[in-house]
């Protein structure tokens, strides 16, 4: 059968799911970046001449005795993109699903709940050594056939050279031009020093979300005997002794490290900052994110803090760096009880698995 016609039931289920628990969550209009026409309250400034009378904002005139003018902000057509890591790392799970159905999973929802809105969705997607991109356009019929495309993506052969997160990112800011928002989902496995800086350069221009896919096995070494490992990437096969108490404390705390410094580098960035994991419910969680997102803007967008003529600023990320921590490598069972699952790609900073 054609990965398209195997694709089309699994999406339908998808968009099912996504529409029955989160319709509504990130509807409504989108604000523009730039002032204009529209209905949204931006900053205060001082009236000038000819300025509308009905958008006078009389708290800030009775604070500070003379009249100013609250601004609008435009309401525009969003255009987001996605930067989808497909690479041989994302090909591991051993829970409910692999990393690479959570990424599809992340990226679906965003799209079945902006695109009923007219907004314009493109994606560049990492995949078998090169990077592929779809361009942005609206409608159902084009975001049926980017996620299919995503979907019928094959399992990439060991041994084959995989681009960067941070080169893609790199490329993909140099394509888009138009202000929006762009989601990078990964697991965000190489060198936090080689996509930072990418991914604050796009944080810049554009509201940047980064995803993060893991699987539990990334973050803790279950004692099962002994266990092979395998590198996705070049096929490299090592056996390890789970049973040792030490390794699995070190590979647990390698875990922690690696997962710390992947949050400093995109907090760094600019960049929001999700993590999705295979043994969670992924639609809570992000409905969780979401929420807190509104609070916090909320929160912002207050008339304590709006009431000053400056508005509010925002925070940027700090230009520091952390050493890149050991990468717990990924366990494979290959016994009778258990189904093999490819692990992602071990690091040259080695592994918690190197210490047996």
């Amino acid at each position: 059968m054609k990965p398209y016609l195997m694709a089309e039931p699994a999406l339908r289920r998808l968009e099912l799911t996504i529409t029955r628990r989160l319709d509504g969550l990130l509807q409504g209009e989108h604000l523009g970046l730039l002032p204009g026409p529209g209905s949204e309250p931006a900053e205060t400034r001082p009236y000038q001449a000819g300025d509308d009378v009905r958008r006078m904002d009389w708290n800030v005139t009775a604070r500070t005795n003379e009249p100013h003018v609250r601004d609008l902000v435009a309401d525009r057509e969003l255009e987001i993109w996605a930067l989808l890591d497909a690479t041989a790392s994302m090909d591991f799970g051993t829970v409910a699903m692999e990393k690479r159905e959570l990424a599809l999973s992340a990226l679906a929802a965003v799209g079945f709940l902006t695109q009923r809105t007219g907004n314009r969705i493109g994606a560049h997607v990492l995949h078998g050594g090169g990077v592929r991109t779809l361009p942005a356009r609206t409608g159902r019929p084009h975001l049926m056939a980017l996620l299919q495309a995503a979907f019928g993506l094959p399992r990439t052969p060991p041994g084959t050279a995989e681009p960067l997160v941070g080169v893609a990112a790199e490329q993909l800011a140099r394509v888009v031009r138009r202000r929006g928002l762009v989601v990078v989902v990964s697991d965000f496995l190489d060198d936090p020093q080689t996509w930072e800086s990418p991914l604050r350069r796009l944080a810049v221009r554009h509201q940047v979300l980064a995803v993060e896919v893991l699987d539990p096995r990334e973050l803790t070494l279950p004692d099962v005997g002994i266990l092979t490992l395998i590198d996705p990437e070049t096929g490299r096969r090592r056996e390890v002794a789970t049973g040792n108490a030490r390794l699995r404390r070190r590979y647990a705390e390698a875990a922690v490290e690696q997962r710390d410094a992947i949050a400093g580098a995109v907090r760094r960035a600019g960049a929001g900052h999700l993590r999705l994991r295979t043994d969670r419910d992924w639609v809570r969680d992000l409905v969780q994110h979401v929420m807190k997102q509104r609070r916090l803007a909320a929160l912002a967008a207050s008339p304590t803090l709006r009431s000053h003529p400056g508005g509010a600023g925002g925070s940027g990320g700090g230009p520091g760096r952390n050493r890149p921590p050991q990468n717990p490598p990924h366990p494979q069972h290959q016994g009778p009880s258990q189904a093999p699952h490819q692990g992602p790609p071990q690091r040259p900073h080695g592994s918690g698995g190197d210490a047996a």
